[in-house]
């Protein structure tokens, strides 16, 4: 695949890193424990546009390690090829976090009904204590 550049502290992925990422759903998110050593997960993700955005519960260690080191890396395989990003997360709450959940379900084919009550779901997120991780791509290669 070809390789990305920068703008001004933004990575631009390649078209053909974006044709790669953009369909997908799975991953794996590696963040830092307090000891250094690497946690990983397998996750869902949407690609944006811009950034890559992740559902997680606040009870998870993934939130707690993002908290403290903001610095990930995301590999999205497929079979023998691979995306591997790295980037800066951001934990997001409220409105935007709404419609990024909103957002994810619907590219993995859950999308809410027209008519659903957003403001139940809202609140039903609060309960299940979610969040958005919103990673900005600093750097992307494969």
């Amino acid at each position: 695949m070809a390789s990305n550049h920068v703008v001004s502290n933004q990575v631009v992925l390649s078209q053909e890193q974006v044709a790669f990422l953009a369909p997908r759903q799975l991953a794996v998110l590696a963040t830092s424990r307090r000891d250094g050593s690497p946690q990983q997960s397998m996750v869902t993700y949407l690609y944006d546009g811009e950034h890559i955005l992740v559902s997680i519960t606040k009870d998870r260690a993934k939130y707690a390690n993002i908290r403290r080191q903001p610095k990930i890396c995301l590999l999205v395989p497929e079979g023998r090829q691979q995306l591997v990003v790295y980037g800066e997360a951001e934990l997001v709450e409220g409105r935007i976090r709404d419609e990024g959940i909103r957002a994810i379900r619907a590219h993995q084919g859950n999308p809410l009904p027209d008519d659903y009550d957003l403001a139940h779901f809202s609140k039903r997120l609060d309960e299940l204590r979610r969040v958005l991780v919103r990673i900005r791509p600093t750097k992307a290669l494969g």
